[in-house]
């Protein structure tokens, strides 16, 4: 007989686990899907953002950090850029 307390700890332990995973892949694909002309207004390197996503994924704080540290300070300046608006890398 199947414990369902079992299964629904373990569904809930798999959907934690995956949420870091999640967002550095988000990271990877807005990073992938943003023109490299705005990259290079916002004064940044596209290809940099990729490989430091791709390789500290490997380990899930590395991966949350180098994610989170993209979402949060460089993406607005790259999504800035990209609008228009010059904006100065902090």
């Amino acid at each position: 007989m199947t414990d369902w307390g079992d299964v629904a700890r373990a569904a809930l332990a798999t959907l934690l686990a995956s949420i870091p995973l999640g967002i550095s892949v988000w990271a990877l694909v807005d990073v992938a899907r943003r023109p490299s002309w705005a990259w290079a207004l916002a004064g940044r390197r596209q290809v940099v953002w990729l490989a430091a996503i791709m390789f500290s994924v490997l380990t899930v704080v590395g991966g949350l950090v180098v994610s989170g540290w993209y979402l949060v300070r460089v993406r607005p300046c790259i999504a800035a850029a990209e609008d228009g608006r010059i904006a100065t890398s902090p």
